[in-house]
């Protein structure tokens, strides 16, 4: 479903070198993970590509547990919502 490479991930990221490779290969897929247990479902969209690229880079530039990550939080947290698969009700009551 997604199609993110390294390639792409470090060029946002702006890394030059592969030392981190494994490292970013595991976030991606705790991205995908994190997202598919807040109620998203993996997709090809472009906002999807976009949480998953959020979330790695605040895992990867915020290392440190105890660092605020509010702007970045907001953003993902934003992305989720309107990516969140709502089940629909189609039932209406009188």
């Amino acid at each position: 479903m997604l199609t993110l490479t390294l390639d792409e991930l470090k060029n946002y990221l702006r890394i030059d070198g592969s030392e981190d490779d494994s490292f970013l290969t595991l976030l991606i897929d705790s991205a995908k993970e994190y997202l598919t247990n807040a109620g998203v479902p993996e997709s090809d969209s472009n906002l999807y590509k976009l949480a998953v690229m959020l979330y790695i880079a605040m895992q990867y530039e915020n290392r440190d547990p105890s660092a605020r990550m509010d702007g970045f939080n907001f953003a993902l947290q934003s992305i989720i919502l309107q990516l969140k698969d709502y089940p629909t009700d189609t039932t209406t009551t009188t």
